[in-house]
């Protein structure tokens, strides 16, 4: 079966089980309409809020408050033998204790309804989660998504600055826990409140005497979670860091696998993630330590509180205050309430946990370095003419990469950009792509400056090679299609043909539809980047940015590219990194970039006869 190209992601009408059988379905429970309404709605959320972890997290829910009401109706009816059952067992006691003549009828009815009440527990149950469940996979497939739009949105300085393990490691552990206190906050904590208010209400209808008993375990409770509160709060927040840093760690590890093992680097790179896993395990040891003499405190509490109230209502019952059957009634429910309070109490460790992951997702849902398109110019079409003028570009306390640049560049030309390592060269790609802006100066597309323009109006007529191939898991048809819904065969095997890659590619089992491994790893470094500019000649756009898009191939190759390249860039503004300054003959400019300047510019015969800074560099590579 043929992998669904990127970007052109469509639900399946009909699902299937894992034998092929059909799934009947009457409706789609969630559709893709839904969900993109409610990441968007999560987005605001976040933007809109003070801060606050329960404000945020209820947010998301508000459009669901039926369904969650329903479900919480649904628990009722579904723990309803448990709160029950206390009463019809002290009923029970006291008939067994009084002999009434209509014994037996009684007993009957007591048994049937909680034949019919335990009965109920299945469709209540079924029912319950049916529709929290609904919402609760929405609102994580929402918050997911919310997360990926942003990190779209967001500035590629965002990106560098912020490790992909510590992204992934928000984007799915801490959802999943976000998902975890959701499930608390919306079953378990309202099943708790009705246990404990069924207790009292029950308690306080028959004496209030035992009622103000029940009373004395709340503000022990209140005690114990104020003196836990702070500490499980650290612990959690440090357990995430340390959780967030060692996923990091582990994904740069797998990127340099191929590294570590070339230069017999297993045994360093093993005793780093030791430590790594070992920081992380003493971190988590402490969040243990800390949970146990809380959940080991209150156990002791509320067992000592228990036994209490047996031997208070064994002597109320003693002195005739009470029935013999209340001594379980009181029992069962003192039980019930010290239950719940531990369970709460019990569950301060996982909230405290949820909360903070609320708070470690707004890293990127609050993140405000993104590109701001909104009321700016939408470009319906580019010509190709650029120029800089004294452009001056630093990251953030770093040397200026750039010290006043100006280059024009009519429609139609080719420019290439060569220099030593680190003289600017990428920094200026990635200028006219616009993942930066300069600090000062301007850079102006066909006239308009580039921080007036709608990028992604502006980047439909570009197609960029980096200088690293970036292939993904698919097909080669997939990588090369990338985010393009209507190709034909043709256009396909041209781009693949200018690209030469047709012969390597009818050699192969599948052909087109060839499935790659991981980055491509299952092809040459020659292949991934011709791959990659197949990828960028397909779109036929107005401006193509190749940066050092040969340094991979092999000689043979890199001259039929070059002569497809040579072809496609006729009538199209074209910028060239170069690394091989053989291979930028043709060109129409050719800047000489060094610390940050444009220090000569003219063709490839201009710059050897001046004998400047190309005519050096040229030299140096023929020797």
């Amino acid at each position: 079966m043929k992998s669904a190209a990127r970007g052109s992601f469509e639900m399946p009408p009909e699902e299937y089980f894992a034998d092929g059988n059909r799934i009947k379905t009457k409706k789609q429970v969630f559709t893709d309409e839904e969900i993109l309404a409610l990441e968007q709605d999560i987005l605001d959320n976040y933007v809109r809020s003070d801060q606050r972890p329960v404000k945020i997290l209820l947010r998301m829910y508000r459009k669901y408050v039926k369904d969650v009401i329903l479900a919480l109706i649904f628990y009722l009816l579904k723990t309803l033998p448990v709160l029950v059952l206390p009463v019809i067992t002290a009923e029970i006691i006291n008939l067994v204790d009084e002999k009434p003549e209509d014994f037996f009828t009684k007993i009957a009815i007591y048994a049937a309804i909680m034949m019919f009440l335990t009965v109920m527990n299945i469709p209540t149950c079924i029912l319950q989660f049916k529709f929290y469940s609904i919402v609760a996979r929405k609102v994580e497939a929402g918050l997911r998504g919310a997360m990926i739009r942003k990190l779209q949105q967001l500035s590629m300085s965002f990106h560098k600055e912020m490790q992909s393990g510590r992204i992934q490691s928000k984007l799915m552990r801490d959802v999943e826990t976000i998902q975890a206190l959701s499930s608390q906050m919306f079953t378990t904590l309202p099943g708790i409140a009705i246990n404990v208010l069924t207790a009292l209400v029950v308690v306080i209808s028959n004496n209030l005497t035992v009622f103000a008993f029940f009373l004395l375990c709340i503000p022990c409770s209140i005690l114990t979670v104020r003196a836990f509160q702070k500490p499980i709060k650290r612990s959690n927040a440090a357990f995430r860091h340390e959780m967030e840093y060692t996923s990091a760690n582990v994904m740069d590890m797998v990127e340099m696998t191929q590294i570590t093992r070339a230069h017999a680097l297993e045994e360093t790179e093993m005793r780093k993630m030791t430590g790594i896993l070992s920081s992380m395990a003493k971190t988590g040891y402490r969040l243990d330590m800390v949970t146990a003499v809380f959940g080991s405190t209150y156990w002791v509490m509320f067992q000592i509180f228990q036994f209490i109230c047996l031997l208070f209502s064994s002597y109320m019952a003693y002195t005739e205050k009470i029935s013999i059957g209340d001594i379980s009634l009181y029992q069962s429910y003192f039980t019930m309430l010290t239950s719940q309070v531990s369970t709460i109490i019990g569950l301060l460790p996982v909230i405290s946990k949820g909360f903070d992951s609320v708070a470690s997702v707004g890293d990127i849902l609050r993140a405000d370095d993104i590109e701001d398109n909104e009321g700016k110019q939408i470009m319906e079409e580019l010509r190709g003419e650029y120029e800089f003028r004294d452009v001056c570009f630093s990251y953030e306390d770093d040397q200026p990469l750039l010290r006043g640049l100006d280059l024009k560049v009519n429609r139609g030309e080719t420019v290439a950009f060569v220099g030593e390592s680190g003289s600017g060269k990428t920094t200026i790609m990635n200028l006219l792509i616009g993942f930066n802006r300069p600090n000062s100066g301007t850079l102006t597309v066909d006239g308009v400056d580039i921080t007036q323009l709608n990028l992604p109006s502006y980047r439909r007529f570009i197609s960029t090679v980096p200088q690293n191939s970036v292939l993904f898991t698919g097909s080669i048809r997939d990588n090369v299609t990338y985010g393009m819904t209507q190709v034909t065969e043709e256009q396909i095997w041209a781009a693949l043909d200018a690209a030469n890659l047709t012969e390597f590619i009818k050699s192969l089992p599948e052909g087109i539809d060839t499935e790659l491994e991981e980055h491509g790893a299952n092809l040459s470094g020659g292949q991934r980047q011709r791959l990659s500019i197949a990828r960028a000649l397909i779109r036929d756009p107005a401006v193509i940015l190749l940066d050092e898009a040969t340094s991979a191939l092999d000689s043979v190759s890199e001259r039929l590219i070059q002569d497809a390249i040579n072809n496609l860039t006729h009538g199209r503004t074209t910028f060239i990194v170069a690394h091989r300054l053989s291979t930028i003959k043709s060109a129409d400019k050719i800047a000489v970039i060094k610390n940050g300047l444009c220090v000569e510019c003219g063709s490839f015969d201009e710059l050897m006869a001046r004998q400047g800074e190309f005519y050096k560099l040229r030299s140096m590579q023929q020797i």
